[in-house]
């Protein structure tokens, strides 16, 4: 049968039946791309996830210590400053070698890289907590170096040895025959700033960097950007010169970040001379870099409140000061809000323009103000991930995971507030 010979019924039918299959094959396009999507994202997430789970625990070394007053120099009436300056860590060495018999210089060194450099440090603060225990044998949980850590969490189940030597691993296995070796929370991935030893790096500097650079970030973007959207959307005149800066804020927002850092190390830095490697000047390059989706986003909030609210003020004689402040303002806030919290995540994330204030440093005291040196964030992971070390590298791992667990909050809180406050007209 002939496309001429079918009736006008047939055709009908027939362009019907093609046309929900090209919907029905659309519909499984994207299916598949949302299916694609989601299976590209487990991935990343799986990846992330088993490799930085297992920062958060430490290979620790259960023994007994002698806190011995003679090698130590103290007693329990020193002063703050001497119990401070003991040698704690030749104290823990000098127990160790008798333990294990070692004798010659080679032995010696061996045994030493077992242990971690803060081994000392975990035994002074034992001791600075309660000094009643000097002259007494403790049991604590020594820290053990990050090749140590590594092949108890992960070499030792695949049978290799990692940079360990024979004899380190001889011990290592009669400490774990003994029960001995184990592995706990590691408290001070999230209490220590930085360190070129994994074992004892953490985020706390890095998270309070962040938070000083978000907080003057909050302080001055979100004023600037809610003024400068009221007064373009309900007082600035409708001319050339309006529309010339409507476009150019549009055209910011897609400006790439490490932009903004060129603009912060020029200006800020060289000309205002703002102190490099500080919250101050990180947050005001962020705060540049935020202010364009901050200001589109509280445009698009004033314009969604119903003209009939203003016509009503108006009505009851309300000046156009109190029309703005007194019922659109506190009717687009939501909307407000909403887009600066999400301009706050993505200041969050921002690596490129900090990089170029000088915020790369290597910063290992925890910052107390906003012009204490210090990092964020995303940038303590770029400087984790160039180390060779393969526990730098779940370091990494484990960073990215609080981090991504903050932009996490941060997205819900806005998806939160905005269901909550936001009203439909």
């Amino acid at each position: 049968m002939t496309d001429s010979s079918l009736t006008t019924r047939q055709k009908v039918e027939r362009s019907m039946q093609y046309r929900r299959g090209r919907e029905l094959r659309f519909r499984a396009y994207g299916l598949a791309s949302v299916l694609f999507g989601l299976l590209c994202l487990l991935m990343v997430f799986g990846d992330i996830l088993s490799k930085g789970l297992t920062a958060f625990q430490q290979t620790v070394l259960s023994t007994e210590i002698y806190l011995d007053q003679d090698y130590l120099g103290i007693s329990r009436k020193s002063d703050d400053q001497e119990l401070f300056n003991a040698d704690y860590e030749g104290l823990i060495k000098s127990q160790f070698r008798e333990r294990l018999g070692v004798e010659n210089r080679g032995e010696r060194r061996q045994m030493n890289a077992l242990l971690s450099a803060g081994a000392g440090w975990q035994l002074r603060d034992v001791i600075a907590d309660n000094p009643e225990l000097l002259g007494s044998t403790i049991t604590v949980a020594v820290l053990l170096d990050d090749e140590v850590d590594q092949w108890f969490k992960h070499y030792r189940h695949a049978g290799q040895t990692g940079k360990l030597s024979e004899r380190q691993l001889q011990w290592l296995q009669q400490w774990q025959g003994d029960g001995r070796l184990s592995t706990q929370f590691n408290r001070l991935f999230f209490t220590n700033g930085d360190s070129r030893e994994p074992e004892l790096a953490g985020i706390r500097g890095a998270i309070t960097g962040t938070f000083l650079t978000l907080l003057v970030t909050l302080l001055l973007s979100f004023p600037i950007g809610v003024a400068a959207a009221i007064y373009l959307e309900e007082f600035a005149p409708k001319n050339k010169l309006t529309e010339f800066v409507e476009i150019n804020i549009n055209n910011l927002a897609a400006v790439p970040s490490i932009i903004f850092g060129l603009l912060g190390l020029s200006i800020f830095i060289g000309v205002f001379g703002v102190t490099r490697s500080t919250p101050l000047v990180g947050g005001l390059v962020l705060t540049l870099m935020t202010l364009p989706t901050i200001i589109i986003s509280g445009r698009a909030a004033i314009k969604s409140v119903p003209p009939s609210i203003r016509e009503a003020a108006y009505g009851l004689g309300a000046s156009k000061m109190q029309v703005v402040f007194h019922h659109v303002l506190p009717l687009a806030l939501p909307g407000m809000l909403t887009g600066t919290i999400i301009g706050m995540a993505q200041a969050l994330g921002e690596t490129a323009p900090l990089l170029m204030i000088g915020m790369v440093a290597f910063v290992v005291d925890i910052p107390g103000f906003i012009n204490d040196p210090s990092t964020v964030l995303p940038v303590q992971i770029f400087l984790w991930a160039d180390s060779p070390e393969r526990a730098f590298m779940e370091r990494t791992s484990g960073a990215i995971i609080v981090l991504l667990g903050f932009l996490i909050t941060m997205n819900t809180l806005a998806v939160i507030l905005r269901r909550r406050l936001e009203r439909r007209w």
